[in-house]
């Protein structure tokens, strides 16, 4: 793995029954950027997501993380990784679609809830840490406190996105992180996430299918086509690519109002 390179997927393949999604998948991600990944509806986006992070078991191939090669037999309960710092699980963090948070607990708790489970800290320092990541993704001080059933669906995103920023970690995956979102709160998540994103020196792993999104936050894209990733560049070459699928979605109607709204 190249040294610059933080994420490095080889000869991946996922199948769920007889329906492959991924065969002989290859991807690089570089340190420090923010890498969008768009593909068809059943291309397999959040499968190569939860490939990375550990939740889906693919049928073959490496997946290796910070240097470490994640598809190893997992840990057994005595080998766990809690309270080890150095755990490459711990240098990451998930954002999922709409937040995907604990119902029974407030953000706050929410938030805590990885430090609780990974770091050896009393319920203090954990509170106070919490507090700063809700400050950090723009969430009033007295969101702290709320369950996930009063906050809007704006809010529940910035709150997801605070519990995956809980551990400092280095890499950030976020699923969909604007899906829902109108144009007005999806536009403000963008600029938040960039602006973390430089602020903390973060690597981030975008699943989306929002254009504006790609247009304002990521550095590359990667295209998931024909159970692989297809290609991968800058927006500036995504429009030079010869492919039916690419073309479609890069010089469509929506496509040509991204660019309108990424130039004004």
């Amino acid at each position: 793995m190249m040294e610059n390179t933080v994420i490095s997927v080889r000869n991946l393949t996922n199948r769920f029954g007889k329906t492959t999604v991924h065969q002989n998948l290859d991807l690089d991600v570089r340190r420090g950027e923010v890498l969008g990944v768009v593909g068809a509806s059943g291309s397999g986006k959040s499968v190569l997501l939860r490939s990375i992070v550990g939740l889906q078991r693919p049928s073959a191939g490496t997946i290796t993380v910070l240097g470490t090669e994640v598809l190893t037999d997992p840990p057994t309960e005595a080998d766990s990784t809690v309270g080890k710092p150095d755990a490459v699980q711990n240098k990451w963090g998930v954002m999922f679609q709409d937040g995907a948070l604990f119902s029974s607990l407030t953000v706050r708790e929410n938030v805590e809830a990885p430090m609780r489970e990974k770091l050896a800290l009393d319920a203090q320092t954990r509170s106070a840490l919490a507090d700063l990541r809700i400050a950090m993704v723009g969430l009033p001080a007295t969101a702290g406190d709320l369950f996930p059933s009063e906050l809007s669906g704006g809010m529940r995103k910035r709150a997801g996105l605070a519990r995956a920023l809980a551990l400092d970690p280095q890499i950030l995956f976020l699923d969909e992180p604007t899906a829902g979102l109108d144009p007005i709160s999806a536009s403000e998540f963008d600029n938040l996430i960039l602006s973390l994103q430089k602020a903390l020196g973060l690597t981030v792993f975008l699943v989306t299918h929002d254009l504006d999104t790609l247009h304002a936050t990521c550095d590359r894209i990667a295209v998931l086509a024909q159970k692989k990733v297809l290609v991968t560049g800058t927006m500036d070459e995504m429009m030079e690519v010869d492919d039916p699928w690419v073309r479609s979605y890069f010089h469509g109607p929506r496509a040509h109002a991204a660019q309108l709204q990424g130039a004004a």
